[in-house]
């Protein structure tokens, strides 16, 4: 039981993105990025950590520095080590007790949070679920949400979904994302692109966020 060891796999080109069914427009000030999950329990179960997780953190790192010099609100999923049974419930039934030590809680390096970052403490796939993430971007007038991290076909699928559900625009970003293997990544975008969210890559995200940019899509 516990997560399984993820071997490589070939990161989904923009060629194979799923065209999708809105082309909404990415604006610095309507979005905030949530950074999903990036503690070093989960980038450890990948095999390789140049392959799709280091793609993955190399463009959040890309995006976040966009973010941030845009004045975008940044938040970031952290689960917490040692939890209750209680408080774990049914996931120790999939996955076992979790993480074990604030070490494997923290946030890779790569990705830290700085000043003026919110931190919500996760507890289930979908980051909504007692958090505070809903008020959290209500608070400062954000409609978007930028979605980076992983598990994609996990707990990025099931929070884009549920922003879609509460007139939250969700954008996935497809290679700023890491999965337990190629078609579950591409699952995860299919899902998402014709269902609850806008599939896009960072360069389209970035090119968003620019200074003098006035958002990506329509």
């Amino acid at each position: 039981m516990g997560l399984p060891r993820i071997a490589t796999y070939d990161v989904p080109g923009v060629d194979e993105y799923p065209e999708g069914r809105v082309d909404w427009t990415l604006d610095p000030t309507r979005s905030a990025i949530l950074v999903h999950d990036m503690q070093q329990y989960f980038v450890d179960a990948f095999a390789d950590a140049d392959g799709p997780v280091g793609l993955a953190i190399g463009h959040i790192a890309r995006l976040l520095d966009a973010a941030r010099a845009a004045g975008v609100p940044v938040i970031y999923t952290a689960q917490p080590a040692g939890q209750d049974p209680v408080d774990r419930g049914l996931l120790s039934e999939f996955w076992g007790p979790g993480l074990q030590d604030e070490e494997s809680a923290a946030i890779v390096d790569e990705l830290r949070p700085v000043a003026g970052d919110t931190i919500l403490t996760k507890w289930r796939y979908n980051a909504f679920i007692r958090t505070p993430l809903r008020e959290t971007l209500a608070a400062q007038d954000r409609d978007q949400l930028v979605i980076v991290g992983v598990y994609a076909h996990i707990g990025c699928l099931l929070t884009a979904a549920d922003a879609f559900m509460n007139d939250i625009r969700p954008f996935l970003v497809a290679d700023a994302v890491a999965d337990f293997s190629r078609e579950d990544h591409l699952f995860a975008l299919d899902y998402a692109a014709n269902r609850c969210a806008r599939v896009l890559d960072t360069d389209t995200a970035l090119a968003a966020l620019a200074p003098g940019a006035t958002g990506v899509g329509r």
